[in-house]
This record gives structure tokens, C-alpha cells and sequence, in this order.
């Protein structure tokens, strides 16, 4: 009787238990289950090569990696909000995520300007070396940290061209009175040359460039150049471009929506960001070199180098805007003097590697 108890007993637990494992696994594939829905607002024109391709590649491998669970809709500037306001709208939460450059918030936090581009700065592999193994993602994040917003590196154009110019530049005097579509500490250096900087965004410059409502446009190179028709609109494409030698995009993610996700959708958006910034510069390095040879073969476009003097006053002006920025807010000192002690660093050893090959593989060793 006793042997025939314990058995029933034994049974009986042996159930509870299985219940117990059940009901957890229901709990447990619940919320493994659970699915997100969320909004990316951008600055570009909706599926614009390159800057809008981006966020659009981003999704498709969120919705992948997540197996649905994490679902991104994206908007081009102005289908949910115009492509200055994405700062805002991320920030209130209107939208989960954003895509942008962060120069757009100088006004803001002037040290944001920084994480896309500072003029005759660091170049794509330099940026990300910084970002990601010198500590320039973790200021990045500080500076956003009272706007409740996570940014994360979201793709690089490379070497930007100078831009278009309806008007010959000869000398620094040509620069004068020059109303020019330039953003960020790029434009604080054209002003202090006596130009005009311009903030527009992408799809209201050709319309700006063809009626002279500007002078001038730099916009991002070849590749998206040649998508605007920048090229009827003005007759003179300069390079290299000073002002931005790499453009380094942004996601922001509001932080309550990115707290609210569980650990491996947080890992994902993660993984993806880092994927479509490689990606983009991938992108740009292999489209670029097409399209300026169809600018130059089929349109017949005058490409030239910005002449010597004007390049010096540029980086002359430069240094200067740099250290009254610095003098001006302590942050943006903190985060400059991170980023210049780097890009003395690297640019050391790329002295003897990247320039030198560089040299050596056109036959230029001298």
C-alpha cells in the first residue's frame, strides 16, 4: 500500500512539474513572440541613392535578423515630417528612429557637428576607428543624452566633392558674397571668407541652384550629384571637398523605445546599424567612379581642383572657426580634443602606409 502511494504520490508531482514547465514556455515563447512596429523618419528623399538607400537596407535586415518580430517603416523627408525636424520627432518619440546628419543640430548642440564632419579632418576609415576603438561613439552619445536620443553610425559617403559653383573660383576673392549651400562648420568657414552658407536640404537644391537663388551647392559627389541633375543647373564641379572629407550619417534611436525592446532586438539594431554604414561607403566607392565618367564623357561636365591659395585660406579659416567653437562651449572642446588627438595619431602612420602606397602605386615615389 505504502509502495502504491509513493507511486501516486511520485506521478502526481512528476505532473505538477510538467504543468510548471509547460506554462513557462507559453510565458516564455509569448513574449519571444512579441512584435514591434516602428516609424524611421529621414533627411533624404524617400529611396535616394546611397543616403536613402540606407535606412531602407536597414530595415530589411532588422525585419530579417528579428524574424519579424521588429518591423521599421521608413519615411523620406517630408512624407511624415520635413527633413530638418527629425532631430525633434525622435526625440518627442513621434518616431522610434531617425536618419540624418548630425551637423543639421548645430543649433542645438554645436559639438553634434562633429560627428558627421570637421574640415580637413579625418577621412571614412580614420572616422570609424575614432567612433568605434577611440572613444567618439560614447562622447557622441553623451552630447545626445539630454535630447533622450542613442545615436549610432549610419553610413559614409567617403571624400566629398567641393561642389557646383555658376561662377569660376579664381581666388579667395571670388568667395566673397558667394551664397552657397553648405551646412555645419563647413559654412562658419566659408563665412568667415566673406561667403554666405545656405541650409537646404537635398531635394530643394536643384531648384535653388537653376533660379540663382544660390550661387553655389556642394551636395555629396558623382554618384548622388548625377541622380539630382546637379550638373544643368551649374557649369563648374570642384573638388576635393575640404569641408567634408568624410560625411559620417546617423541613426538616432528614442531611448525609451530602445530600453523597451528586449536584449536581442537591441542587439540587432546594433549589428544592422554597424552593417549599413559599411555598407554605404562600400556603395559610395564603387558608385562614384561610374558616375563621374558619365559626368565628364556624356555631359561634358568641367571638373577642377580648387586652386592652391584658395585651399590655404580655407584650412586657415579652418583652424580658426575650430578654436573659436572650442573657446565657445565647453563640450564641443571635450569632444574636439578627442577627435584631433586621434587623427594626429593616425595620421602618423598613415604617412607611411596609406599615402606612401598611394604615392608608390601611381609610379609618384619621389
Amino acid at each position: 500500500m505504502k509502495l502504491f502511494q509513493l507511486f501516486v504520490l511520485a506521478t502526481f508531482s512528476i505532473l505538477l512539474i510538467s504543468c510548471g514547465d509547460k506554462s513557462s514556455n507559453v510565458v516564455a515563447t509569448q513574449v519571444e513572440q512579441q512584435t514591434y512596429e516602428w516609424k524611421l523618419v529621414t533627411s533624404w528623399p524617400k529611396n535616394f541613392p546611397g543616403l536613402g538607400k540606407g535606412p531602407e537596407t536597414f530595415a530589411k535586415y532588422v525585419e530579417r535578423m528579428s524574424n519579424g518580430r521588429l518591423k521599421i517603416k521608413v519615411f523620406g523627408a517630408g512624407q511624415m515630417v520635413p527633413g530638418f525636424e527629425v532631430f525633434d520627432t525622435v526625440s518627442s518619440g513621434a518616431a522610434e528612429m531617425g536618419h540624418a546628419g548630425s551637423y543639421y543640430w548645430k543649433g542645438k548642440a554645436p559639438a553634434a557637428q562633429i560627428f558627421t564632419a570637421i574640415p580637413f579632418g579625418m577621412n571614412a576609415t580614420e572616422m570609424n576607428a575614432w567612433l568605434h576603438y577611440g572613444g567618439g561613439l560614447a562622447l557622441w552619445r553623451e552630447v545626445y543624452e539630454p535630447f533622450n536620443l542613442i545615436p549610432f553610425a549610419g553610413g559614409n559617403t567617403g571624400v566629398q566633392m567641393a561642389g557646383w559653383f555658376k561662377k569660376e573660383i579664381n581666388s579667395v576673392e571670388d568667395l566673397k558674397g558667394l551664397k552657397m549651400r553648405i551646412p555645419g562648420l563647413g559654412g562658419e568657414v566659408l563665412k568667415k571668407l566673406g561667403g554666405l552658407p545656405v541650409a537646404l536640404t537635398g531635394g530643394e537644391l536643384f531648384t535653388s541652384l537653376q533660379s540663382g537663388a544660390i550661387d553655389a551647392t556642394e551636395w555629396v559627389g558623382p554618384y548622388n550629384d548625377l541622380a539630382f541633375g546637379l550638373h544643368k543647373a551649374a557649369k563648374y564641379y570642384y573638388y576635393s571637398g575640404w569641408h567634408e572629407p568624410s560625411a559620417t550619417l546617423e541613426f538616432t534611436v528614442n531611448k525609451q523605445a530602445f530600453e523597451a525592446l528586449p536584449d536581442d532586438l537591441q542587439v540587432i539594431i546594433e549589428v544592422a546599424t554597424r552593417a549599413v554604414n559599411q555598407d554605404m561607403w562600400d556603395e559610395y566607392t564603387a558608385a562614384n567612379n561610374a558616375a563621374m565618367q558619365a559626368l565628364v564623357e556624356k555631359h561634358g561636365v568641367d571638373m577642377r581642383p580648387l586652386p592652391a591659395d584658395v585651399m590655404l585660406a580655407l584650412k586657415n579659416a579652418s583652424d580658426q572657426v575650430m578654436q573659436e567653437q572650442s573657446d565657445a562651449d565647453p563640450m564641443f572642446k571635450k569632444v574636439y580634443d578627442s577627435y584631433s588627438d586621434f587623427q594626429t595619431g593616425v595620421m602618423k602612420y598613415h604617412q607611411i602606409s596609406e599615402f606612401e602606397y598611394y604615392k608608390n602605386r601611381a609610379g609618384n615615389n619621389q
